[in-house]
């Protein structure tokens, strides 16, 4: 049966990335992917962590052999040495690796968002930090999973790029919202006004919980509606009979000391290479 593993942010950390793929069926470098098995990486490959390159070089691996195995998606932490984006974290990656995530963004290999059917018929989207409800109107209100990505993999300026503030931004883009008050509440509140929650979502970036302590970082509704897999570092929030999963394992300077991929037994891939911009 297919697998498709969605993969939270890595955040400079190869050795717990080459462990999960291995997991997964890859060889003892965390290479070579079986062919029932596909990936998607939710962005947030660089920073923090104590290798940055390593991961990249990982990444360029399967984006040259296995390209068909891999999809990669594109993280604020990337995002920032993109053209007319403005940096952020204080340690600059070293000029071959920005040159390196450029290159992908320009040949196309660095997506804003894929499009999933489970095998129980429910459709997901995935991006770095999820779809806001004020994002989602401004791209036309699409009414699935598959056309929204598709209009987000336009690169649809500067919507994809907004947010990053201190102050709560309801119409955060999906590189930058963060789950709780910008992504999961509005989302409610549209729904308590009538409103229909189109798809689902997975999304890496930010957790509505802090696993170092076990406390929240959201509002109440929200915590009535989550279910934590605290081993997984998995959050799962419903949504007007949607499922949104936050994957996040929050790895920080150290690596988290356990987590995993979101594994999606039986799902497909729904919006195909040839909408994508690669020539």
């Amino acid at each position: 049966m297919a697998r498709v593993a969605v993969i939270g942010d890595v955040g400079g950390h190869p050795e717990p990335l080459r462990a999960a793929l291995g997991a997964l069926g890859a060889d003892a470098d965390g290479r070579n992917l079986p062919p029932d098995v596909t990936v998607v990486q939710v962005g947030d490959l660089v920073d923090r962590g104590p290798d940055s390159s390593g991961v990249l070089d990982l990444v360029r691996w399967y984006l040259d052999h296995q390209p068909d195995r891999w999809i990669q998606l594109t993280g604020n932490h990337e995002a920032q040495y993109l053209p007319g984006a403005a940096e952020f974290w204080p340690e600059r990656l070293a000029e071959p690796d920005v040159e390196l995530l450029r290159s992908w963004w320009v040949e196309g290999w660095l997506r804003i968002a894929v499009a999933l059917r489970c095998a129980d018929s429910e459709d997901l989207l995935v991006t770095h930090a999820g779809l806001t409800v004020g994002c989602w109107r401004a791209l036309g209100e699409p009414a699935t999973a598959a056309s929204a990505a598709r209009r987000l993999n336009e690169r649809p300026t500067p919507l994809i790029f907004r947010g990053g503030e201190s102050i709560v931004d309801r119409s955060a883009g999906p590189l930058w919202a963060e789950a709780g008050w910008e992504l999961h509440e509005p989302w409610l509140e549209h729904h308590a006004r009538g409103g229909f929650v189109p798809f689902g979502q997975v999304h890496g970036h930010s957790q509505p919980v802090r696993f170092a302590d076990r406390t929240w970082r959201c509002p109440g509704r929200v915590r009535q509606r989550a279910v934590v897999d605290w081993a997984a570092r998995h959050v799962r929030v419903r949504l007007g009979g949607r499922i949104f999963t936050a994957i996040d394992p929050k790895h920080g300077r150290t690596g988290a000391p356990e987590w995993s991929p979101l594994i999606l037994d039986g799902a497909e891939i729904l919006d195909p290479r040839s909408v994508e911009l690669r020539p």
